[in-house]
Formats: structure tokens, C-alpha cells, sequence
């Protein structure tokens, strides 16, 4: 009784396995119609599916197009574009059995990836006055920024923080001191002390010319004054004529008092 069941199981299960094994096409084939075609090599797609009497026709994928596996597709794949406004650029152009590659722009770093491909990019970030760049940025990690300290300073844009300038082991002067942006800015002795010494030389000769002016104009006024009295004295003198007789003077009466006695007589 066991081994009757035995036979009529396998009996079921070998005509199955069979059916299943026969529907089945191998890897390097493709189902159509209820037939294994041959596929078409990377590059290329399908122009005409087998039939009982003829294999697969294949064509090359048209331009900007392409396939990259075994495939019994009949339309191949439009090459990816790298989109400059994604922060994207061409790695590798496509062909007819790869697709673009893209990768981030120059100063870009990758956030979004497909396959081997970037699908979008972002900027590195830049450090602030007062960083510098721990590490610089790459195609796939952004750029780590870190803060100087101490009697230090970079623009943001050192590998490093440079050590503030020591102006007095120059022979300078400091004018502005250091900050962690900035260096120390330094001056020369000398050349200060000549600026302030023309600027007072300057300033003492404008001076003495102002006053020299100044001098000139209340003489002037002086002289004008002196010399209108002067020509009020004269006049009132040639109003009057004088005659001296021996050792007294005798005064003549003016053609104006001599009308008035005559008037008067």
C-alpha cells in the first residue's frame, strides 16, 4: 500500500516538473509569444523577434540611446542628462552600452546618487573670517570648518590660522592689533613722525599768512584814515588868507564875509 502511494506521487510530480522546466527560457534568452528568443548583446535592442525558423534580429541603439545588459527589449534607453542647475556635470559620455555618469560641478559635493551616478549636488560650504578649513571639501563630503584660537587669524579661506605679525620685532609700530580675522597691521616710526611734523609746518605757515593779511588790511584802514583828516585841515586853511605887517599878522576876511558888510553898510 506504501509504496503503491509512492509510484502514484511521482507519477504526478515528474510530468509537473517537466511542464514547469519546459516553460522556463535560459539566461541569455528572452519569452515572446510563448517562445525563448535569443537576446539582443548590450547596445543593442530587438528588430524582429525568432520565430520557429529564424533567430533574433538585432540593431544598434540609435544615437543618445542605449542598453547595458542582455535584453530583448525593442526601444533602448535615453542616455541621462547632467543638469548644471543640479550642481551636475558629465563624468562619462554615454555610449550605446553605458549610460552618463555624472558628477558633482567643481566645488560640489554629491547628496543623491543612482547606481555610480549623481543625481543631484549641492556647494561646499565656505568658513566664516575667523575659521579655517579643517577639511577640504570632496566630491562626496562637504568641507569641515573650525575656529581659530588663541593669538591666531584666517579670512576663511587658510588650511590653517597664521600666528599674528610681531610689528615691534620688525622695527615697526602697531597700528591696528590682531583679531582672529584679521592680521596685525603695522607702521613705520619714522614716517609717522615726518607726516606729523610736515602737517604742523603746513599748518604754522597757513597761519602766518592769514595774519600777514590780516595785519595789511588794518594798516591800510589806518593810512586811509590819517589821510582824510589831513585834506579836511588843508581845505579849511585856504578859506582863510593871513598877511603879516611888520610883527603882526593881519587876517583878510573872505570874499564871503567882505559880501556880508557890504550888504549890511
Amino acid at each position: 500500500m506504501f509504496a503503491l502511494r509512492i509510484i502514484i506521487l511521482i507519477t504526478l510530480i515528474v510530468p509537473l516538473n517537466y511542464k514547469l522546466c519546459s516553460c522556463q527560457c535560459a539566461r541569455a534568452e528572452y519569452e515572446i509569444h510563448k517562445q525563448c528568443c535569443p537576446m539582443c548583446a548590450p547596445g543593442n535592442r530587438v528588430h524582429w523577434h525568432c520565430t520557429d525558423d529564424t533567430s533574433t534580429t538585432c540593431v544598434p541603439c540609435p544615437s543618445l540611446t542605449f542598453t547595458d545588459e542582455p535584453n530583448g527589449l525593442t526601444e533602448c534607453f535615453p542616455c541621462t542628462v547632467c543638469d548644471a542647475s543640479r550642481g551636475l556635470r558629465v563624468n562619462k559620455v554615454c555610449t550605446r552600452s553605458s549610460d552618463t555618469v555624472c558628477g558633482p560641478l567643481e566645488r560640489f559635493y554629491c547628496i543623491e546618487k543612482k547606481k555610480d551616478c549623481c543625481t543631484l549636488a549641492v556647494q561646499h560650504s565656505e568658513c566664516s573670517p575667523g575659521q579655517y578649513i579643517k577639511q577640504a571639501g570632496t566630491g562626496s563630503t562637504d568641507t569641515v570648518c573650525a575656529e581659530c584660537t588663541g593669538d591666531t587669524y584666517s579670512n576663511g579661506s587658510f588650511s590653517s590660522c597664521l600666528p599674528h605679525t610681531k610689528c615691534e620685532a620688525l622695527g615697526f609700530t602697531e597700528t591696528n592689533p590682531g583679531t582672529h580675522s584679521s592680521d596685525t597691521k603695522c607702521g613705520n616710526p619714522s614716517t609717522a613722525v615726518a607726516i606729523v611734523a610736515s602737517s604742523i609746518i603746513v599748518a604754522l605757515i597757513i597761519i602766518l599768512v592769514i595774519f600777514f593779511f590780516i595785519f595789511k588790511h588794518i594798516r591800510k584802514k589806518k593810512q586811509s584814515k590819517s589821510s582824510g583828516k589831513k585834506e579836511t585841515g588843508n581845505v579849511f586853511c585856504e578859506n582863510e588868507s593871513s598877511k603879516v605887517v611888520g610883527s603882526r599878522e593881519i587876517v583878510e576876511p573872505s570874499e564871503t564875509e567882505e559880501h556880508v558888510l557890504t550888504t549890511y553898510e
